[in-house]
C-alpha cells in the first residue's frame, strides 16, 4: 500500500544556502514511515508496549533538487521488500511533481533486548508487503 504525506517546509529546516539541510529529510521520511504505519493499521504504540520495535538499520538517499522555505512537499512511502523479521519502504519526497529526493529504508522488527525477531502475527499486517499493493 502506497501511504502519501503532504506538507510545507519550514524556515528553520533550511541551512545557510537558504534549501533545506540534507539532514532534515531524514525527519521527513521518518515522519512518512510512522504515518505509513498509522495508514496501514500498524498499531505502533501497542507494540512499543509490549517491549518491542521497529529498528532502521539501512538508509540509502539519493538528493536530487534542493527544496526551500515555504515548498509543499508530499512523500511517497511503499513496501518494496518484506521477510519474517525485516523489510524495505522505498520512498520519495517530491515538490510538484519533480523528485527532490528517493530513499529506500531497511528496518528490522526487534524484541525487547533489540534483538531481531520475527514479527508476531497481530503486528504481521498486509500493507508492509509489497504484495498487498
Amino acid at each position: 500500500m502506497k501511504t502519501e504525506l503532504r506538507f510545507r517546509v519550514r524556515s528553520y529546516e533550511c541551512d545557510s544556502y537558504h534549501h533545506v539541510n540534507n539532514a532534515v529529510y531524514l525527519h521527513y521520511l521518518e515522519y512518512a514511515r510512522y504515518e505509513f504505519l498509522r495508514d496501514i493499521g500498524f498499531d505502533y504504540k501497542a507494540m512499543l508496549s509490549e517491549g518491542y520495535g521497529v529498528y532502521i538499520s539501512r538508509v540509502e538517499i539519493s538528493y536530487k533538487k534542493p527544496a526551500f522555505t515555504d515548498d509543499e512537499l508530499l512523500v511517497e512511502s511503499l513496501p518494496i521488500k518484506k521477510g519474517a523479521v525485516s523489510g524495505v519502504i522505498a520512498q520519495r519526497i517530491s515538490r510538484n511533481g519533480e523528485t527532490i529526493v528517493e530513499a529506500k529504508v531497511t528496518w528490522a522488527f526487534v524484541d525487547k533486548n533489540g534483538v531481531p525477531a520475527r514479527i508476531p502475527k497481530v503486528y504481521d499486517v498486509p500493507g508492509l508487503s509489497p504484495e498487498s499493493n
